[in-house]
């Protein structure tokens, strides 16, 4: 009985989590766009700096990998393809893995990893030191002024960057395929597009959307969650980062299920 008991309110306390990521998501969303009025331009600046520090300043990094991920595709992908087919597969490789899985799932877990864990520590150092406090005092809505731009933003710099890790990622595996004049740039593209489909773009846009969602939900979440002991930060802090990780899987899974089974 004691085994179920703990089942019990573990099952119960990741719905009642799953309840709140998804009004902070929603709420948020709704705010940004029906009620942004009252305090626009404090608040504009918050998303921009959000996105500036989520989605520009990942940009070298995400570059890198991408590029390195093109090659490494690329280059399985022509030592196997000519005992199937030849190098005209390459398109539908790159299309199954990079489009459809790879490029939303590896651009939220960049996002977790340098954002994520900031978003949550930043808060969650603003409730030890009763700064979050020092807002409500004011009149100032903490949820409005400190959650709904930092998952705006988080959304937002993950719809982005997707698409650049994407595209960086074709060109990157060019690098190799046109090593050599093995493959000409336009035979390439064309092979990609012509086996690109309306719903593999549609279903990576829409997991990139729902990943950013969550990892501002989850971040913020966790961030507020710290009481007035400096040693939560860190414990919410993981909490955040390994949450979003974890329902960043299980809704890929659920996207991709819906979307091409």
């Amino acid at each position: 009985m004691y085994i179920f008991d703990i089942i019990g309110r573990t099952v119960l306390s990741f719905l009642n989590d799953l309840y709140e990521m998804g009004y902070l998501a929603i709420s948020s969303i709704e705010t940004f766009l029906f009620h942004l009025i009252r305090g626009r331009r404090a608040i504009s600046g918050v998303i921009y700096k959000q996105i500036y520090f989520t989605g520009i300043e990942a940009l070298p990094i995400i570059s890198r990998i991408a590029i390195s991920l093109g090659i490494i595709i690329v280059t399985q992908a022509m030592n196997i393809l000519p005992l199937f087919g030849g190098e005209r597969l390459i398109g539908e490789i790159l299309v199954w893995v990079v489009i459809r899985e790879l490029g939303p799932i590896l651009a939220a877990i960049i996002v977790i990893a340098r954002s994520g864990a900031a978003m949550a520590s930043e808060l969650g150092s603003m409730q030890v030191n009763n700064e979050i406090t020092a807002l409500e005092a004011m009149g100032i809505e903490p949820r409005r002024y400190l959650v709904m731009p930092r998952v705006i933003g988080a959304a937002t710099s993950v719809f982005v960057l997707t698409l650049y890790f994407e595209v960086i990622t074709i060109l990157g595996g060019y690098l190799l395929a046109g090593f050599g004049k093995r493959i000409t740039f336009g035979a390439y593209v064309s092979n990609v597009l012509g086996t690109m489909g309306f719903m593999d773009i549609i279903a990576s846009l829409f997991k990139s959307a729902i990943f950013g969602l969550i990892i501002g939900a989850v971040s913020t979440l966790h961030g507020l969650r710290v009481g007035k002991s400096i040693t939560e930060i860190p414990q919410q802090t993981t909490k955040a980062v390994i949450s979003s990780i974890f329902l960043v899987f299980v809704l890929d899974g659920i996207i991709t299920a819906i979307f091409f089974i």
